[in-house]
C-alpha cells in the first residue's frame, strides 16, 4: 500500500508518482503489499523535520524514516510484506534544484523519491563505494522508470 499525501501547496502529479514507486518496488523486487507513505510538504515544515531528525538548519530536499528495514530482494525471493517507512519531499526546494539541473520539477520529484526509497531500503551514499552503488542504482530504476512511460504513452 502506497500512500502520497501533498501537504506542500505545491501542485504535483501524484499518479505519476505512483507509477514510479511501483515501478521502482517491482524492479527491487518488494512485495507489493509492503506500505510506505510519501509526504511532501513546505519549507517550513522540511526545515522543522531537518533540524529535529538531522540536526542542521534550513530545508532540505528529501528525508526518509525507515520502519521494519526491509531491504531488496530477488526474483527468486522477494522482500516480505512490511512497513516500509515514510518518505518527506519538500517541492518548493525541489523546484529550485530541478532549475539548476536544467529539468522539470516531476522529474526532480521522481529523483528525490528514488533516493529517499532506496535509504528506506537500506541504501547510503557516506562512503565513496557506497555512493557509487547507491547512485547507479538510482540512475538504473529512474532510466528504466522513464523507458516504461514512453511506453505507456504510445499504447
Amino acid at each position: 500500500m502506497i500512500e502520497i499525501n501533498n501537504e506542500s501547496g505545491v501542485d504535483i502529479d501524484a499518479d505519476a508518482l505512483l507509477r514510479l514507486v511501483q515501478h521502482d518496488l517491482n524492479a527491487l523486487h518488494v512485495s507489493p503489499d509492503a506500505e510506505l507513505a510519501i509526504v511532501l510538504v513546505d519549507e517550513g515544515a522540511m526545515e522543522q523535520l531537518h533540524v529535529q531528525w538531522m540536526d542542521e538548519p534550513g530545508p532540505t530536499d528529501v528525508l526518509s524514516f525507515p520502519m521494519d528495514e526491509l531491504r531488496p530482494g530477488s526474483a527468486d525471493m522477494p522482500t516480505p510484506p512490511g512497513l516500509l517507512g515514510d518518505i518527506v519531499v519538500c517541492p518548493q526546494v525541489a523546484e529550485n534544484q530541478a532549475e539548476t539541473a536544467g529539468h522539470s520539477l516531476l522529474d526532480e520529484m521522481f529523483l528525490l523519491t528514488t533516493h529517499g526509497l532506496l535509504h528506506l531500503l537500506g541504501y547510503d551514499h557516506a562512503l565513496p563505494e557506497e555512493e557509487r552503488r547507491m547512485f547507479g542504482l538510482q540512475r538504473e530504476l529512474l532510466s528504466s522508470f522513464a523507458a516504461s512511460e514512453r511506453r505507456r504513452r504510445r499504447a
